[in-house]
């Protein structure tokens, strides 16, 4: 028991001493926000312990020193004048009240052996924080606005970004809100996505709703739209052609077929008996069992009904700005139709379960090609998909 306390006593004071040599570490090397961390979440489990003494000490000097670099830091940017600054001061106004924020609860700190409280020089920064911050949003204001008059769309993804960041900021600053509406619209890819046929049959429009409705592909995309119908007020950038060159459909198909079925089956069975009429045993002891089997026959009349459709075509990406074809991807899908149902003459005992689950099966018109192109809108839908995602136009 003995040993077990004094393991533990050790290793609390080799773990203070480690974390005391860390804060010291970061302090020499001028990582004063580190060093302030972990003498704080030292100090706000017991900031009266002796053992943590050195960890004020270290917060005193780490806070004094970081309060002198961060206003000589502030002090230089201010006087070389780049607007490009506003950022950093602005963060290191906030920088200096976190600090400050981090420290406050745990006041007062006593340092026992030296008879004295430590020392924390506070300041309010409430007002270079407000100054700074507007000096930030005036410049993320005049940068966005720069890059909008550049009117080229990745400018204005651009302008966008830095918006969002003024939005975060300062909320409801000028027209913040009317010009991400801008950025946005001008920023986005609109892309028209036509379905041709030059095919001599008709495509049904239940198809060509289903494949150009793009909420069930996926393709959710910030700066990319598309659209099925053209809208008056967007200028298109890119269009995707949906190209049905062949539709193949097969006659209707029926193959009847006869199938003779044979088997031996187990009629009767009973156990051997003698004159006495006691069961006759064999050479183990068990009753001898006598086992009848007769051959039964029967013809199965299966009957097969086939309808295929194959449609051929391809995806034609399109620059519409530069009238030119961005590339080309086949698009295919094969829908067959098939319907299996049977009867049956003779003794049932040849059926297994899938016989019998034919005889259950009747004729069924077959479908329209109609009917089989919506049918294979789902395998089209499934192809078309990767393909609109592979190719995200930028």
């Amino acid at each position: 028991m003995k040993k077990s306390i004094l393991l533990i006593f050790s290793f609390l004071i080799l773990t203070a001493c480690s974390s005391v040599k860390r804060g010291q570490q970061a302090l020499n090397k001028g990582n004063y926000t580190e060093a302030i961390a972990i003498a704080v979440e030292k100090l706000q489990k017991d900031k009266d312990k002796k053992a943590n003494q050195e960890h004020i000490l270290i917060l005193e000097d780490a806070f004094k020193k970081h309060t002198e670099a961060t206003k000589k830091r502030i002090s230089f940017l201010k006087k070389a004048g780049n607007p490009t600054s506003s950022r950093e001061i602005y963060r290191l106004y906030k920088g200096l009240q976190q600090v400050q924020q981090q420290i406050s609860p745990l006041l007062p700190l006593n340092l026992y052996s030296k008879n004295r409280e430590a020392k924390f020089k506070f300041a309010d920064y409430s007002e270079d924080i407000i100054a700074a911050r507007n000096d930030y949003a005036d410049f993320l204001y005049e940068e966005s606005r720069g890059l909008m008059q550049k009117n080229d769309k990745l400018a204005f993804r651009q302008a966008h970004g830095i918006l969002s960041e003024l939005d975060l900021l300062y909320p409801n600053y000028k027209d913040t809100e009317q010009l991400l509406e801008e950025s946005h619209f001008y920023g986005t890819d609109f892309v028209f996505v036509e379905l041709k046929n030059e095919t001599p049959l008709v495509i049904p429009q239940r198809l060509e709703q289903e494949l150009l409705d793009f909420n069930t592909y996926g393709l959710d995309d910030f700066w990319t739209e598309y659209h099925a119908s053209l809208g008056s007020d967007h200028k298109y950038d890119f269009a995707v052609n949906l190209n049905f060159r062949e539709i193949v459909v097969s006659p209707e198909r029926v193959l009847e077929r006869e199938i003779p079925l044979e088997a031996e089956v187990l009629e009767s069975s009973y156990y051997k008996k003698d004159r006495k009429g006691e069961f006759v045993l064999d050479s183990l002891g068990n009753k001898i069992k006598i086992e009848n089997y007769v051959t039964v026959k029967g013809i199965m009349y299966k009957t097969v009904q086939t309808k295929t459709l194959a449609l051929q075509g391809k995806v034609d990406y399109i620059d519409l700005h530069q009238d030119r074809l961005l590339n080309s991807y086949p698009l295919g899908t094969e829908f067959i139709f098939e319907n299996v149902f049977a009867s049956f003459k003779g003794d049932e005992r040849l059926l297994n379960k899938e016989d019998k689950l034919l005889l259950q099966n009747r004729f069924v018109p077959f479908p329209t090609t109609e009917q089989m192109l919506v049918d294979a809108s789902e395998e089209l839908k499934g192809r078309l998909g990767p393909i609109l995602k592979r190719n995200r136009l930028r």
